[in-house]
């Protein structure tokens, strides 16, 4: 990936490995099967994987088309070592498509032990499997749609309409108040002891560090008054982006929990947070996740840093 000037966060799945040669997909022949082709499989959000003695995690990238005659999308993701790397979403177990040999993974629990090369590879198949799943018919006239351009481009049959990936982006942000203490919350949706930083979906014609603000106050009733971009994530699950900040309050008072939405959420200092962890009183994201990142630049930090 290009090096990147001031705070960054690195996190497995913001790796490049590949090139994803997008010139390529207007060309005929590119989906076709061949020596150079290879085949990367994968089913609502899990991926074929290996796995080494060590626990590292690859790409599984197969020489046979898996797809067994049927008619299912392909999606070229690029090229590697001279090979053309073709992802392709399985439906749900069948004796055509299932080779009980094939080891499928929920990306999701599994990215922090991908091999670095292999987990861009891994992220765009799993988002294009499920854009490819979910968007079968045109939302403006409900025709169908045909995949074009090496499966990054669906168009309708009916009115020509192209439809393209979508990227929901979201804002994930580290608030510190003014004894650098760090917010963590519960959302009313998670599991009992799970805390992270607050996040949400930005709004139309809103920028990213606005969102940062606005997110912040709705959820926990607090102002923020600085934010730094500390770096971005893909998430596809099914289709986020996530963009990483630390944010200060430091004028911080009671918290205003958001109902239906904020469980529970208090400040932390580095000891009170290590204590609860130990305490089993709370329980973290897991390290492939930029929530995570950001709550480990935090703890890792003095107040002065």
């Amino acid at each position: 990936m290009p090096t990147l000037r001031g705070p960054h966060l690195d996190t497995p799945l913001t790796l490049l490995g590949s090139d994803r040669d997008a010139l390529l997909r207007g060309e005929d022949g590119v989906l076709a099967p061949g020596e150079d082709a290879r085949y990367l499989v994968t089913r609502a959000g899990a991926v074929a994987l290996s796995e080494d003695e060590d626990g590292t995690l690859h790409a599984v990238l197969e020489t046979a088309d898996p797809r067994g005659g049927t008619t299912q999308p392909l999606v070229l993701l690029g090229r590697r070592d001279g090979v053309r790397v073709l992802a392709v979403e399985i439906p749900e177990p069948s004796p055509e498509l299932d080779d009980p040999g094939r080891d499928l993974r929920d990306l999701r629990r599994v990215a922090d032990r991908l091999a670095d090369a292999d987990a861009d590879l891994a992220a765009a198949a799993v988002a294009m499997g499920a854009w490819h799943r979910s968007m079968r018919h045109c939302p403006l006239c409900g025709g169908l749609l045909e995949p074009e351009m090496a499966g990054w481009v669906l168009r309708c049959r009916e009115d020509g309409v192209e439809q393209f990936p979508r990227t929901d982006p979201a804002v994930i942000m580290a608030v510190r108040d003014g004894r650098d203490r760090l917010l963590l919350a519960r959302n009313a949706h998670f599991p009992g002891r799970f805390h992270s930083v607050l996040a949400g979906f930005v709004e139309p014609g809103e920028s990213l560090e606005n969102a940062v603000a606005r997110e912040v106050a709705e959820e926990v009733g607090v102002a923020v008054t600085e934010v730094e971009y500390m770096g971005s994530q893909p998430w596809p699950f099914p289709r986020s982006l996530m963009l990483g900040y630390r944010a200060w309050a430091p004028e911080a008072g009671e918290l205003t929990l958001q109902d239906e939405e904020i469980a529970e959420a208090r400040w932390f200092s580095r000891e009170e947070l290590a204590a609860a962890l130990a305490a089993d009183e709370i329980e973290l994201p897991g390290p492939a996740s930029m929530g995570r990142a950001l709550i480990d630049d935090w703890y890792s930090r003095s107040a002065e840093a």
